[in-house]
């Protein structure tokens, strides 16, 4: 590799050698070092809780000033599950788009995936990390992250599989040119060109999972209590209760924890994120962090992030010398990894074909008259899901392409929405049925506008998303031509961002369905309110342990979800990409 590319390539990933001046310390190392050792102590004590013994129920007291360490508990939960879902996105994304053979597996059960009610198996899963540790909190923790997992891992993995698939020809051209391997042609070349729509996508994805944690943490089957300390479960005792200040304390709690998180850590990375841009032009806007130019100053990191940064380059030259760059292209390993594969897909079929046999049996003991009733209450529920998909977009699309086409407006309402869209839905769930028990509307509307809190935001993002990405060239000649304003949102602004409008629409009415089993199915004041709807018939089954009633609920409510997948919104995105295509 020439010294030019060298110092192009160092440039974007800030390469270090090890540094041999003498470190300069400033007070900024000073709050450093005290920021790490208060980190330490609190993962100390989440290492306490997870490996203390299991006395259920877990007593929640609405002591205020035991919210910090209730809201510290459900941030780390959140931030472990994000870990996890950014392993398993490079790990599947990469290979589904690498492997053509895998693809044709991978990308369809990743579609599946996504489209089933994860809150639906949530009492197999609880039941079944419980089972294996029956004495201490690991299993319900585990229980807990998993769940926040499914929440997050869907979007990130598509985000990153698409990204790897539309790498440009030219940067394809300088990874030939140069002979990259593919260790090479994935730092250099692929990440850095996925980067950008990945941290986005995660940023949505860490508030779906926030959804995920409220409804983990204060998780009850049957005359079983499986609550986990955290402020989601502070919450569930306090709408219990009837306990109007501890509810705002943990809508405070949570405000703080997802504003916390938004400028130490989100705005960081997406500042950090813009030298990976291609290009810049006019439209654009540089997002900026105090903290990461603070982190910048510390000569304490500087000299750690040297010397880590040597050790990786040293570690990968070594791996990856130029003897062993080829030994993919050889065939040399890719044997073993077809080996590999076909593993995998015989243990898949294997478990699928043995979660079949045990379901039927289980499902025996349902009547005709029962799945008849499934099957009402399954139509009613996807008639809320459409209508709150609906209403979402009535507002979400005007007021995204506003947002999307004005820079000045991008730059004041972005960093408002990314805070707002990550509060959890199940908090604001109590105030907003006080209101509607106030002007007379009951749960059957109302779970609508229950399923509207969580899922219009998905709507929105990818709408904005869709404005940004007009080229500015076709709005400056919309404007020359003498196009009115319904012209251009006629024929330039609208099919522009029907693709990503298509996006906004499956995320959203995915999020609805699971929205569906905590909106219909409300314990509000120790009453419960109940709308006519699949959801409310699987928190009911689920309170009652009546696990073949659950079962086939569960069931068909993912064979509504994928079915209505395949047949309309499969056919939305083919009429997207053949006739809104920007090419």
């Amino acid at each position: 590799m020439s010294n030019h590319v060298t110092k192009v390539f160092h440039k974007i990933w800030g390469g270090f050698a090890i540094p041999h001046k003498p470190i300069r310390f400033r007070w900024i190392d000073f709050l450093l070092v005290l920021g790490i050792a208060g980190l330490f102590y609190g993962l100390v004590s989440v290492e306490r809780e997870w490996t203390g013994v299991w006395y259920p129920p877990v007593e929640i007291d609405l002591n205020p000033w035991l919210l910090p360490k209730y809201t510290f508990f459900s941030m780390i939960r959140g931030i472990i599950a994000y870990c996890l879902s950014l392993m398993f996105t490079l790990v599947y994304g990469y290979w589904a788009a690498k492997d053509k053979i895998a693809e044709k597996v991978l990308v369809p059960l990743l579609d599946i995936l996504q489209s089933i009610p994860v809150l639906g198996f949530m009492p197999g899963l609880v039941l079944t990390l419980v089972g294996l540790f029956p004495h201490s909190n690991i299993g319900l923790e585990l229980a807990a992250i998993v769940m926040i997992f499914t929440g997050q891992v869907w979007n990130m993995t598509f985000s990153f599989y698409h990204s790897l698939c539309t790498v440009p020809a030219d940067m394809r051209q300088v990874a030939s040119t140069f002979q990259f391997n593919w260790w090479q042609t994935l730092n250099w070349i692929e990440v850095p060109h996925a980067a950008i729509g990945l941290i986005w996508n995660s940023m949505m994805s860490m508030a779906g999972g926030w959804f995920f944690l409220m409804i983990s943490e204060a998780f009850v089957l049957g005359h079983n209590d499986f609550r986990l300390p955290g402020v989601g479960s502070y919450m569930s005792v306090a709408v219990n209760h009837g306990n109007f200040p501890a509810m705002v304390y943990a809508i405070i709690a949570m405000i703080v924890m997802v504003v916390l998180l938004d400028l130490f850590l989100w705005r960081p990375v997406v500042a950090w994120s813009q030298k990976f841009k291609q290009e810049e032009t006019g439209a654009q806007f540089i997002t900026s962090s105090f903290f990461l130019n603070w982190l910048r100053k510390a000569g304490l990191l500087q000299y750690i992030g040297g010397v880590f940064d040597y050790f990786i380059n040293a570690g990968t030259r070594y791996l990856f010398s130029k003897k062993k760059a080829h030994v993919e292209e050889s065939g040399g390993i890719r044997f073993p990894f077809r080996i590999f594969v076909w593993m995998m897909y015989t243990a898949f079929i294997g478990i699928f074909g043995f979660g079949c046999w045990k379901l039927s049996h289980m499902l025996q003991v349902l009547s005709l008259s029962s799945w008849t009733h499934i099957s009402w209450y399954g139509g009613l529920t996807l008639l809320r899901v459409l209508s709150a998909v609906a209403i979402g977009t009535l507002w979400a699309l005007p007021a995204g392409l506003m947002i999307g086409l004005s820079p000045k407006l991008s730059r004041i309402f972005q960093p408002v929405i990314q805070i707002v869209a990550s509060f959890p839905a199940p908090m604001l769930f109590t105030p907003i049925i006080i209101f509607l028990q106030i002007i007379g509307v009951g749960l059957g509307f109302g779970s609508i506008v229950l399923m509207l809190l969580g899922t219009q935001w998905y709507i929105l993002f990818n709408v904005i998303a869709g404005a940004t990405s007009i080229p500015a060239d076709l709005r400056e000649s919309s404007r020359l031509f003498g196009m009115s304003r319904w012209q251009r949102l006629k024929n330039l602004y609208i099919p522009s961002v029907f693709p990503f409008l298509v996006t906004g629409w499956v995320t959203a009415a995915g999020g609805a369905w699971n929205a569906s089993i905590v909106a219909e199915y409300v314990v509000f004041r120790g009453h419960t309110l109940t709308a006519r709807g699949l959801g409310a018939m699987i928190s009911q089954s689920a309170e009652r342990a009546d696990f073949a009633l659950l079962t086939g609920a569960v069931l068909t409510m993912s064979a509504i979800v994928v079915i209505f997948n395949r047949v309309v919104w499969r056919s939305l995105y083919n009429m997207a990409e053949k006739r809104y295509a920007i090419e």
